[in-house]
């Protein structure tokens, strides 16, 4: 497993080692050690999530403000563009987003450390995206930012209008969001 840091403080992009040979391949994609390892992070993960979406989905940019959670967040089908958005004020980077091509083609992981809203946008014809959290979801603690507040202006590429769920749409804009500390 190799962990690159990105632009985002905090935020890293992982590389599975992968086995692969004419039966197909194979690769562990979360072993506890390897990844402490190689991102200096230990993350205990209480919940794994599985969601399904059709092109042009875009689903987030959601964060919990109690209880927030980090994230390990792969594509198992298809291909997504990932975004994160940091919202730690205390920051080198707040409020600056960075998005990242995942697919299952490539096996390529993001990490998200608490702090960050997360979202992403389905590419392929489906996307399956599997993530692990480090906290439970929270319905009550959980927020929205706007997917295209034009403060962050978001290259999101997408090929038409995005399929949005009501409370994507009805995000807020970062200047009227609540952050971290």
């Amino acid at each position: 497993m190799r962990a690159t840091p990105t632009a985002l403080a905090d935020v890293l992009a992982i590389e599975p080692r992968v086995f692969a040979d004419a039966r197909g391949y194979f690769f562990e994609s979360f072993n506890e050690r390897a990844f402490a390892q190689a991102t200096g992070v230990e993350a205990k993960f209480v919940q794994d999530n599985h969601s399904r979406s059709v092109r042009n989905t875009v689903r987030g940019l959601h964060y919990q403000i109690q209880q927030p959670q980090g994230k390990l967040v792969r594509v198992v089908a298809g291909e997504v563009f990932d975004v994160v958005v940091d919202l730690r004020r205390s920051s080198p980077t707040f409020a600056r987003w960075e998005g990242h091509h995942l697919s299952a083609e490539k096996k390529n992981m993001l990490w998200i450390p608490a702090g960050f809203a997360h979202g992403f946008a389905v590419l392929s014809d489906y996307a399956d995206f599997l993530y692990k959290t480090t906290d439970y979801w929270a319905p009550q603690h959980e927020r929205t930012l706007l997917w295209n507040d034009p403060d962050l202006a978001i290259a999101w590429p997408l090929a038409g209008a995005p399929i949005l769920a009501a409370k994507d749409q009805a995000g807020k804009r970062l200047s009227e969001a609540e952050v971290f500390a």
